[in-house]
């Protein structure tokens, strides 16, 4: 999978933006705070339909349109994806509601046919490495949980619908066990919630399983090479809701144990998870709140038995990071047959020399990337030849030879 043609029109600081992108690497220079970033968001925003910049959608539109009453920012690509042309556009619409209101909403046209969020998602992919995604490791479990749906969603069918609709149901069903916990009532009332959960959770446990499964094996072979061999990295999968039955009496697994759940179906998933939340029953209403789902899952990340959440140095959760990125890659690929496009943010100043050269040759098997930087010096001269060069300025792109 390749881009072949990018348009902005009203996104970021870009007013208007038409670039024929050729089929390799291409390395966007420029200071900061000139667009390079929005770029690459631009890009990314086409796979997953979020940007990794703001929770605001208002925010991409370009500030000086936004001014207006009506504003409509737009990206649209021409890509190829196993050998046929394709072409995803999306706007962002600014619109005026009641006398003085106004609302964001977006469009999304597949091929000229407009979509739903989770009818898109996984037509184009893409991968992306930002030095920020350290957070992934280290943050908050809603980061990892973010990563997580965002790459799975642009492979596994129906993952993006069953996201949503376990959404949505939670928010029903926790109004109403904040409705049971001040007014009564009866409780078999959640019996309907319960079982529209656990049906979308089920699916969604059962997908995140195995696909960090999966990433984990590709993952840990880019690490021991990083580390060159020095450390063992596992990626554990820690299931708000464990599906997996323990025999009475058995003591839960040390912290730092990765357990095997690959032999789970979805239907033993959803009558566990149904079973479990009739057993919080009274707990949940007492508290208001759906305690135990896929909303609430983390992951951890290993490295010869440590968790780097807590204990990792800084280069151990770079390096981390650039495993699990090269691990997407490899992933996505093996689930679509496609190569994603890759972008990277300013990544080769986070790294040391040796970590960049791996990076560089990872890069050079792939089919397409875009990298960011304000030095051209942290790029081994050769992989610069071989590379395409846009100067960004001021909200303009020029190509210009790489020599």
């Amino acid at each position: 999978m390749y881009l072949k043609h990018l348009s902005l029109t009203n996104f970021r600081n870009f007013a208007r933006l038409d670039l024929e992108v050729p089929r390799r690497a291409v390395l966007l220079v420029g200071s900061n705070a000139q667009g390079k970033t929005s770029v690459l968001e631009a890009i990314y925003y086409l796979a997953t339909f979020s940007s990794f910049q703001t929770h605001t959608e208002r925010q991409l539109v370009n500030f000086v349109a936004a001014r207006e009453s009506l504003a409509v920012a737009r990206i649209v690509v021409d890509y190829i994806r196993a050998g046929k042309p394709h072409r995803i556009e999306v706007r962002i619409i600014i619109e005026p509601v009641g006398p003085l209101g106004q609302r964001t909403r977006k469009e999304i046209l597949v091929d000229g046919v407009k979509r739903s969020h989770s009818e898109a998602v996984g037509q184009f992919n893409a991968v992306l490495f930002i030095p920020q995604m350290a957070s992934i490791v280290e943050g908050a479990p809603e980061e990892r949980r973010r990563y997580l749906n965002l790459a799975v969603a642009q492979v596994i069918p129906g993952y993006a619908r069953a996201l949503a609709d376990y959404h949505k149901t939670i928010e029903q069903r926790n109004a109403l066990l904040k409705q049971l916990a001040e007014r009564g009532g009866d409780q078999s009332q959640l019996d309907y919630w319960d079982g529209i959960l656990a049906s979308s959770g089920a699916q969604i446990v059962f997908a995140r399983i195995q696909a960090v499964q999966e990433m984990e094996r590709l993952a840990a072979r880019a690490h021991h090479r990083l580390t060159r061999g020095k450390e063992v990295l596992r990626i554990a999968y820690d299931p708000s809701f464990d599906p997996l039955a323990r025999p009475n009496g058995q003591f839960a697994l040390k912290i730092d144990a990765v357990i095997d759940r690959s032999g789970l179906d979805v239907e033993t998933i959803r009558k566990g998870f149904i079973e479990q939340l009739k057993r919080l029953r009274s707990e949940e209403i007492l508290r208001g709140v759906t305690t135990i789902g896929p909303h609430r899952d983390d992951l951890r990340f290993l490295a010869n038995g440590i968790n780097l959440g807590d204990y990792g140095s800084r280069g151990q959760v770079r390096t981390t990071l650039l495993a699990l990125k090269m691990a997407e890659v490899g992933w996505i690929r093996e689930k679509t047959g496609e190569w994603p496009v890759i972008l990277l943010d300013e990544v080769m100043a986070e790294l040391d020399h040796e970590r960049r050269a791996d990076l560089m040759s990872t890069l050079t098997e792939t089919e397409q990337s875009l990298l960011t930087t304000t030095d051209l010096n942290l790029y081994d001269p050769v992989f610069v030849e071989q590379s395409t060069l846009w100067r960004v300025q001021a909200g303009t792109v020029e190509e210009n030879s790489a020599r």
